[in-house]
């Protein structure tokens, strides 16, 4: 393996151990990302969540652990940390997953839950959404539920374009309960179909009428 190829697995790597910790840290600040530049001066780690409060602390005491954690712990030189939010957080998956997993850990039912989330991801410009809640959910005997609504892509190239996906857990006395969410962000996929309206017809056979006559 060349060192180029080593260097960008290893910072790979890197960067999905951060993003685990995050996510396991700070589920409830509604964590969604994070994104590192390695600079000559440092490191600069920029966090997304839904909550940035949570993840400053108060006076800025959370970013100074996290500093710590990221120099001792991840190796990160001089490491300088922000946070903010993340745009279109209604159409973001593991915010979408995170507040399913929340909401159904404080006792409310998960088809309320889902079907509420459905609706606010739709109503915010989603091309479509679906919502898997899996485990034991009305028994002993663990199944899942799917609730969908839109175009859903599993497959092509309007995965890599407008699909993001997000998996997300619920621990309760039961047992975990395990939420995924995709939600197909607004833009045209590749099979996009567009019926024209009567008078837009008229004026395309109006206009093709006057050529030949031409």
């Amino acid at each position: 393996m060349s060192r180029i190829k080593k260097y960008f697995l290893t910072q790979a790597m890197l960067k999905a151990k951060i993003d685990e910790y995050l996510a396991q840290n700070f589920y409830e600040a509604g964590y969604s990302g994070v994104h590192v530049v390695q600079t000559g001066l440092g490191s600069r780690i920029h966090i997304f969540a839904e909550r940035p409060a949570l993840l400053i602390g108060r006076r800025g005491s959370t970013i100074r652990k996290l500093q710590e954690i990221f120099s001792k712990v991840f190796g990160f030189e001089n490491p300088q940390v922000t946070v903010s939010q993340p745009e279109d957080t209604e159409l973001n998956a593991r915010i979408q997953a995170f507040r399913i997993a929340r909401a159904i850990e404080r006792g409310f039912h998960f088809r309320r839950v889902a079907f509420t989330a459905l609706r606010r991801i739709m109503a915010n410009g989603a091309v479509g959404a679906e919502i898997v809640i899996s485990g034991k959910l009305t028994s002993e005997r663990a199944r899942f539920e799917k609730f969908s609504e839109g175009k859903v892509y599993k497959a092509g190239e309007a995965v890599d374009e407008l699909v993001d996906r997000a998996v997300a857990v619920a621990k309760l006395p039961k047992g975990v309960i395990g939420i995924e969410v995709i939600i197909v962000k607004p833009g045209k996929p590749p099979d996009y179909v567009r019926i024209k309206e009567p008078h837009e017809v008229s004026e395309i056979l109006g206009h093709e009428e006057k050529t030949e006559e031409g």
